[in-house]
């Protein structure tokens, strides 16, 4: 990769993880008010248990889809591992142009979906649901795009981005 797009790449990567960390420290904090307030005051209060579960769904996906490292994904490698070099760039190939196709393929229904559900918000919060949602579309452009970029690896027979499986890694 082109150092400057690589630069490019990881200055996103490190904003994306400081967007998850932010929304862990509200998802914490909200968390934190909702016990107070249930058993302190015995006054439990929705919005927070709201806000937690909205956290929660933007961690997940703005952090899969940016933050996120290839090498970082869980896998099911018991076939893949067993391959020689040449079958596991075919098989790479194929999971990749299938996940690009998929997401492709849904897009637009999704975004008209997502779309629709302007007609509804939340409980509490009162946030309109394709705004709550429009984060599902980005995501879904992102992992296309992250999928092209791992065929035209696959094509220029590069490796992509794979941890190998007796590197010691955060024992997770």
């Amino acid at each position: 990769m082109h150092p400057s797009v690589r630069s490019a790449v990881d200055w996103m990567r490190r904003r994306a993880e400081n967007v998850v960390a932010a929304l862990l420290g509200i998802m914490f904090v909200a968390f934190i008010i909702q016990i107070v307030f249930r058993y302190a005051f015995n006054f439990p209060i929705g919005w927070t248990s709201e806000l937690s579960v909205i956290t929660w769904l933007y961690m997940v996906l703005l952090g899969s889809a940016f933050w996120l490292k290839e090498s970082e994904e869980i896998r099911f490698d018991l076939v893949s591992e067993s391959m020689g070099p040449r079958a596991r760039r075919i098989v790479g190939i194929v999971v990749a142009l299938s996940i690009v196709v998929l997401f492709a393929m849904s897009l637009p229904a999704t975004i008209k979906y997502v779309s629709f559900m302007k007609v509804e918000s939340t409980s509490y919060l009162k946030i309109r649901l394709d705004v709550l949602y429009s984060v599902y579309v980005v995501f879904a452009v992102a992992i296309v795009v992250r999928y092209l970029w791992a065929l035209w690896q696959l094509a220029r027979r590069e490796e992509p981005d794979t941890p190998a499986t007796t590197d010691v890694s955060s024992g997770l």
